[in-house]
């Protein structure tokens, strides 16, 4: 039976509480890998805790979680914008949330901390990308119609983590040449990388409730159940 467990955490040098959602199976007695649910620029959402859920059932601990703040969410764009913001003036804020995210997962009682992953959903995908591009110990990101632009923080080295990206190709948000730029960076960082683009698809091809194809924002059941599919087949190979 899938059991759902709402947990707070705190950052140690601010104090700030967080809130989120851990999913797992407890007809599976043994540690499992552990995938981090990042949200979008809403905060999250019954969205991500529905991912997180179906984490579960494919044998995972998945884990909706939380980068603005206990009671921080967005029920506007005007107010998910206002609560995305301070990550994009301050990346390095954003890997801090990410990462003690990630130390969270790693500690819980069902995870296996040697086997994690994350996906990310808009601003999630910027989080799952940023965690790799920190070299962090983590086997493998998904970025869901993510955004692709470099953080600045002067990283180095090898990137740790495979990545896969699920792209679609009118996103608005992130056009043709900034994909091709991520692929160039991934490789100068020797990365083991995927991009898999979707034609015909623009931002938010996952959500069924977006419907706004004049901005390029909108639902795509084939790419979202492709997208999924593509997942799946990622974290089994890098669980294995």
């Amino acid at each position: 039976m899938i059991q759902s467990e709402k947990i707070t955490y705190q950052d140690s040098k601010s104090n700030q509480i967080f809130e989120g959602v851990i999913c797992w199976d407890d007809a599976m007695a043994e540690k499992k890998p552990g995938v981090l649910v990042a949200h979008t620029f809403k905060g999250q959402s019954d969205f991500e805790v529905d991912k997180a859920q179906e984490l579960a059932k494919l044998g995972y601990v998945g884990f909706a979680l939380d980068m603005y703040g206990q009671g921080n969410r967005a029920t506007t764009p005007e107010e998910a914008d206002a609560l995305m913001q301070p990550f994009l003036d301050d990346r390095a804020l954003l890997l801090n949330n990410i990462l003690l995210a990630f130390d969270t997962l790693k500690k819980h009682a069902e995870v296996d901390e040697t086997r994690c992953g994350g996906i990310g959903f808009c601003f999630g995908g910027k989080c799952m990308l940023d965690l790799a591009r920190s070299s962090a110990d983590i086997n493998g990101v998904v970025s869901f119609h993510g955004i692709y632009d470099q953080p600045g923080l002067n990283h180095e080295g090898d990137i740790k983590a495979s990545v896969l990206v699920l792209h679609g190709w009118e996103d608005p948000l992130a056009k043709p040449d900034s994909t091709v730029a991520l692929g160039h960076e991934l490789t100068e960082r020797n990365a083991d990388w995927q991009i898999l683009a979707f034609g015909h698809t623009g931002h938010s091809f996952t959500n069924p409730k977006a419907n706004f194809h004049d901005r390029g924002m909108f639902y795509q059941e084939a790419s979202n159940r492709r997208a999924w599919q593509a997942m799946t087949n990622f974290f089994e190979e890098i669980f294995e």
